[in-house]
């Protein structure tokens, strides 16, 4: 069964991120993931560009991520910190 910690390291591999969670069932995953990458882009670039990065497991392993995508700046100015950082 897939792992919320396996979607990280691939998302870690492929993003510099400066925060990077993922929680899920195995099946249904949700992600919040903070990256200087995602600068100047709209939600929907941002989410591609994560899409990118997983690449075809996108389609044949993970069946449901849902993702909030933020800038350095947007995650300092939502006063949150997390425990797990990637980058």
């Amino acid at each position: 069964m897939l792992t919320p910690q396996q979607i990280e390291q691939w998302i870690a591999a492929g993003l510099p991120c400066e925060y990077l969670q993922v929680a899920g069932d195995g099946q249904h995953f949700e992600a919040v993931i903070v990256s200087a990458e995602f600068a100047g882009k709209l939600p929907v670039a941002r989410h591609q560009r994560v899409f990118q990065v997983l690449g075809d497991r996108m389609h044949s392993e993970i069946h449901a991520l849902s993702m909030q995508t933020f800038t350095p700046e947007e995650w300092k100015t939502r006063g949150t910190q997390g425990q797990n950082r990637h980058g």
